[in-house]
């Protein structure tokens, strides 16, 4: 074990791999520190690793190299039911035949925990769900949501340090899982618990998050907080996974510290904000958010980007209109705009100039 290099991480992973066949490497050479009470995702795309992470910290997947700790402790030997980690899954995974004072009254029951001791825990973590009134029903007998927040009590009924979460709201309808995030994030405001949630889901990420792990092939791609994740992607995958991105293709002119010169492939001269682009002469992808595109003047800078577009299509979404546009030789160049009273219409095939601060575009290594 290293002379602590982690400070005082309360979750390690030290040049962490996983290997399933011996061959190819499903994790490689993962480090990564989680503090204390901090809620941290693991965010990806299918077969990015995220999820074996996660279950190697659980204890169901063994690490093929590299050590794991927690609170200091290397846990790789640690048996799952040693490791005092509670554990919220997809499905739930309740006990059908069983009360939900019956499932929360069981993890307890294994530490040897007596009646009464039972009892109270059982009636704090029901409380604190808002699932008091619902200790002698079954799970059949509850809802979608009911069940996920009885997991969620049966997850922290003996007060555990660390609670892993896997993909826990994804067979939640839209509107109850947007409310379950929130639920969520102020319990574990509340509690002062370490969090490690594992999601494909983006919004779930940036909205509940301290920090997001963003993994693709094997490693973490960018560790951050979420508005800098969203703000100042690192690289091309990042800013592709993370939000929307209008993507223009072009040549890097000039590189000036924090300044790019990109000549785009129909001719246009863009300001852009280097990212993993070097020199003169490479190619690269200019990045723009849609809702940094304006087509007001009086709502852009002085010093706007100016360039042609016509609209495509108008797609009404409720709070937001969403408008595709024929830009720079891309047809699926989009801005967003507010749905507001007295907003100016727009019609398909209108010719209309397009703007955006220059510190909102970034030059990307192309992928």
């Amino acid at each position: 074990m290293l002379d602590d290099p982690h400070g005082d991480a309360f979750v390690v992973f030290d040049r962490v791999q996983k290997s399933y066949d011996g061959q190819t490497l499903v994790v490689k050479d993962l480090n990564l520190s989680i503090g204390k009470g901090e809620f941290l995702t693991m965010l990806g795309p299918s077969g990015s690793g995220k999820t074996t992470c996660l279950m190697m910290l659980a204890g169901f997947e063994t690490a093929t190299h590299g050590e794991i700790l927690l609170d200091r402790r290397p846990i790789n030997q640690v048996p799952p039911h040693k490791r005092g980690i509670g554990m919220v899954f997809q499905n739930y995974a309740l006990f059908p035949h069983m009360t939900v004072g019956e499932n929360l009254s069981f993890p307890l029951e294994v530490r040897g925990m007596g009646k009464a001791e039972r009892e109270e825990r059982i009636k704090r973590a029901l409380d604190m769900v808002q699932m008091g009134a619902f200790a002698n029903r079954r799970p059949a007998q509850l809802s979608g949501g009911q069940q996920q927040r009885i997991a969620l009590a049966r997850a922290l009924v003996f007060d555990p340090k660390l609670v892993l979460m896997d993909e826990p709201l994804g067979a939640l309808d839209k509107q109850l899982r947007e409310h379950m995030q929130f639920e969520i994030k102020h319990l574990h405001e509340r509690l002062g618990i370490t969090v490690v949630y594992v999601t494909h889901d983006q919004g779930e990420a940036l909205t509940m998050s301290d920090r997001v792990a963003v993994f693709n092939d094997g490693r973490i791609q960018q560790l951050a907080p979420p508005a800098d994740l969203y703000e100042r992607p690192e690289n091309s995958f990042v800013a592709q996974f993370i939000g929307e991105n209008n993507k223009l293709p072009g040549t890097l002119e000039e590189l000036s510290g924090d300044r790019a010169l990109v000549r785009l492939e129909t001719g246009e001269l863009i300001d852009a904000t280097p990212v993993n682009v070097t020199e003169k002469g490479q190619r690269t992808l200019v990045s723009i958010r849609p809702e940094r595109v304006e087509f007001k003047p009086a709502m852009m800078p002085e010093n706007a980007h100016m360039i042609d577009a016509t609209v495509v299509e108008i797609i009404y979404m409720g709070d937001i209109l969403r408008a595709r546009l024929h830009v720079a030789g891309s047809d699926d160049f989009v801005m967003k705009m507010r749905n507001t009273l007295g907003q100016t219409p727009l019609e398909p095939g209108q010719q209309i100039k397009v703007g955006w601060h220059p510190a909102d575009a970034r030059a990307l290594e192309p992928i």
